[in-house]
């Protein structure tokens, strides 16, 4: 439906234009463009391959608290009431962390964000700039992605310009490595991107507080498991002093008697 309205929008937008004057317009297939740079097929790669990572890192995280659910269900009819509260703040810790670990590599600002900000968007950066180019060449008065949700009915090949986006990028690509190779003997060149480098650096130094701060809580809980423990250690030591004193003093009464 939106792609309808999206459709009906622009022929009718596109039509009033034709009554003031003829539009230049032409297309571009953006799936394909980026298919044929190395570069994008790369830095996808790159992007699958630590996604893969991550999500094997979250799903054993994932089967240890099922594992650990399932346990205390299992057991709950024979643990004391103390035991049982112990096992369940383990599972909040475990989930808690779970939790950040997700939105540290897929939050708004995560790892995955930063990769892309990275590995993509200098390539995206590139073919919306040759877009822009050829389009001011041409005089082309609106360039249109075909494999975006407006749906074309009908196109001329003579109005699709992605082959010329590719050998435009492939031409840049080709300028700069002579320029690098007349700097320096390396052979791709390096492009460091400070303001990136430094968001990751914040991004870093705010995921290790997080993670002090997880250690903090979990080392205080466990100190207070502990003192529970002891709490309850000694109160059934004073219950058998109790009973054995209870029990001496029986003892003595029926020797007197």
């Amino acid at each position: 439906m939106i792609k309808k309205v999206l459709l009906f929008a622009f022929i009718i937008f596109t039509y009033n234009s034709f009554a003031q004057k003829a539009q230049r317009i032409g297309y571009i297939d953006m799936e394909y463009i980026l298919e044929n740079i190395p570069e994008y097929n790369e830095a996808q790669s790159k992007i699958n391959a630590k996604s893969n990572t991550w999500q094997s890192t979250i799903e054993k995280q994932q089967k240890e608290i099922d594992a650990l659910i399932a346990d205390l269900n299992n057991e709950k009819a024979l643990l004391t009431k103390e035991l049982i509260i112990e096992k369940e703040e383990d599972i909040q810790i475990k989930e808690l962390d779970l939790k950040n670990l997700k939105n540290a590599y897929y939050g708004t600002s995560g790892d995955l964000y930063f990769l892309r900000q990275q590995l993509v968007k200098p390539i995206q950066d590139l073919v919306y700039n040759a877009i822009q180019d050829i389009a001011k060449n041409r005089k082309y008065d609106f360039v249109i992605d075909n494999s975006s949700s407006l749906v074309m009915l009908y196109s001329n090949n003579q109005y699709d310009i992605s082959d010329l986006v590719i050998s435009s990028i492939n031409r840049l690509k080709k300028l700069d490595e002579r320029t690098s190779k007349s700097k320096q003997s390396d052979d791709k060149p390096t492009i460091v991107n400070e303001e990136l480098q430094k968001n990751i650096d914040i991004k870093e130094r705010k995921r290790l507080e997080l993670q002090k701060k997880i250690e903090d809580k979990r080392a205080a809980q466990l100190k207070k498991r502990e003192e529970l423990k002891k709490a309850i250690e000694a109160k059934r030591q004073k219950r058998i002093k109790e009973i054995e004193d209870a029990k001496k003093a029986k003892e003595e009464q029926t020797k007197q008697e």
